[in-house]
Parts: C-alpha cells; sequence; structure tokens
C-alpha cells in the first residue's frame, strides 16, 4: 500500500503567497521562499506552486520564483500557471520542478498533455482541474467534443482563468474530462473544488470520490480543508491518493505534523514528519 501524501499549496500572485475564498478575495499569507522552506522543514510530503494569475494575465510564469523556491526544498514540487507549451515544461522542471501542471491551457490544446508526456514522461504532467457544481441545467458551448461536453446527468463543470474572478465557464463535464487528459497521459490530476475552496468546511468528497474512481491516475483532492479529520476524510470516504491544504498551513490553524499523526492514529498509512 502506498502513503498518502500530505501537500501544501502555495498560491502566488504579484510574488506573494495569497489565499482567498472560493477563488476570490485574495488575502496575503507571506513570502514563497520562506513557506517553501518552512514546509519543507515540517515534514510536507510535496508542495505545489500556482502561478495564479499567469493564465489570466497572459503572461509567463515567475520563473525566478520557482527557481528559488526550489532551492530551499528536497521534496517534489509542482508548479503551474501560465504554461502553455512542451518548451515551457522544459523550462520549470529545468528550474527546478518535478512535475509540471496544466489547468487553462490542458483545456485549450489537449495535446499539450499527450506532447508533454511524450517529452518528460506522464509522471512530470499533472492536469489541474478547477470544477464547479452545476446550479441548474447544463449549458451546452460550440465547439466541445462530445466525449467531454456537458449533458444532462452532468454535475460539474470544468473551468479555466481560475486566478480571476472565480474562473470561466467551459462547457465541459468534469468527470468525462478526467478520464480523457488521463487517456492523454496525465499522471496525477490535482481536484480543485471551487465551491469548497478557502472555506475550510471540508473536501467535496462526492466529488472527490467520483473522480478518483474514474481514472486510474492519482488524485490530489484540493479546496476546503480545515482540519486533519477532512484529510482522513479525503483518503478514507473521498478515496483520494494525497490531499492539499493552503490556508489551514499557512496560518498555523494546525501543523503538518498534527494532520500526519491524526491520519496514521486512525490508521492512514502516511510517511513520518523529522523528529
Amino acid at each position: 500500500m502506498l502513503s498518502k501524501r500530505v501537500i501544501a499549496c502555495l498560491d502566488v500572485k504579484a510574488g506573494r503567497v495569497v489565499k482567498g475564498v472560493k477563488f476570490r478575495d485574495h488575502r496575503d499569507a507571506g513570502d514563497p521562499v520562506e513557506l517553501a522552506a518552512s514546509y519543507n522543514r515540517d515534514g510536507v510530503d510535496e508542495l505545489v506552486f500556482y502561478d495564479i494569475t499567469a493564465s489570466s494575465d497572459q503572461r509567463e510564469i515567475m520563473i525566478d520564483v520557482v527557481r528559488r523556491v526550489a532551492e530551499q526544498v528536497f521534496i517534489p514540487l509542482t508548479v503551474g500557471g501560465g504554461i502553455r507549451s512542451v518548451e515551457d515544461m522544459r523550462r520549470m522542471l529545468n528550474a527546478g520542478a518535478d512535475k509540471v501542471s496544466i489547468n487553462t491551457a490542458a483545456v485549450a490544446t489537449p495535446d499539450l498533455i499527450r506532447a508533454g508526456a511524450e517529452a518528460f514522461g506522464r509522471q512530470c504532467i499533472v492536469v489541474g482541474m478547477d470544477a464547479k457544481a452545476l446550479d441548474g441545467a447544463p449549458i451546452t458551448m460550440t465547439g466541445v467534443p462530445d466525449e467531454i461536453a456537458l449533458d444532462d446527468a452532468s454535475r460539474w463543470e470544468v473551468r479555466t482563468h481560475t486566478g480571476q474572478d472565480g474562473g470561466r465557464p467551459t462547457g465541459i463535464d468534469a468527470v468525462k474530462w478526467a478520464r480523457h487528459v488521463v487517456a492523454l497521459g496525465a499522471g496525477e490530476i490535482v481536484l480543485n473544488s471551487i465551491d469548497a475552496d478557502g472555506t475550510q468546511a471540508g473536501f467535496d468528497l462526492e466529488l472527490t470520490r467520483i473522480i478518483s474512481d474514474a481514472v486510474s491516475a492519482p488524485v490530489v483532492a484540493s479546496g476546503g480543508a480545515g482540519s486533519p479529520q477532512d484529510f482522513f476524510d479525503a483518503f478514507e470516504t473521498g478515496h483520494a491518493d494525497a490531499a492539499l491544504a493552503a490556508s489551514i498551513f499557512h496560518y498555523n490553524q494546525c501543523g503538518i505534523d498534527e494532520t500526519k499523526r491524526h491520519l496514521a492514529g486512525g490508521g492512514v498509512l502516511v510517511r513520518p514528519t523529522p523528529a
């Protein structure tokens, strides 16, 4: 049995780590390099670094910040935001990232997933999926292939450009999209619940379970962590392979060690934190 992973997320805007609620109203949480070094010392299993406005601002990711973060950590580092080509992926990996995450670019150019997997191996390619529950009947959009399009059974829609005002609708069904990206070569999915993000009311366990059970690749639960019990629920009920948090770690509401001790006490296999 593989250990479940506890991941800290650094959402970076204008060179600072920020955290909002439902992808809005961001507030400052600190310096990304200092936070990365602190999490590395505390025994977090992985770090995820998102330049959250790179896509919405149509600019490149802050590679200098990525490089400085990578110099401070000795754990897997996933980097996302504004990555639009195989060459962008190469630059991030050369800067110290272990994995690259694409979201908006994956929707715009799905073949980028395949191209990245062929160039670097699927273990390096993460698809970040920002999903929002549908409120009412799904609205179809022209140009969306039938195999991923919303239909009457759809419950969650994929959104892009989520660093600004909650993102843009795509007309893409979240479950169908998860299956599609794994078939194209994605080695992991970071599943972000827009509705739960920053609420600290717990992960969207139903969404997490349905996506986790639908694909063969590892799924990282994201959005809504408020306590160590929420991580336990993501693993046991949500069937996630890893779970990610930002607010509760950034603002010292609970620590990495506390979270892992709670998980281990409930029988979840986790890597121990440093003594």
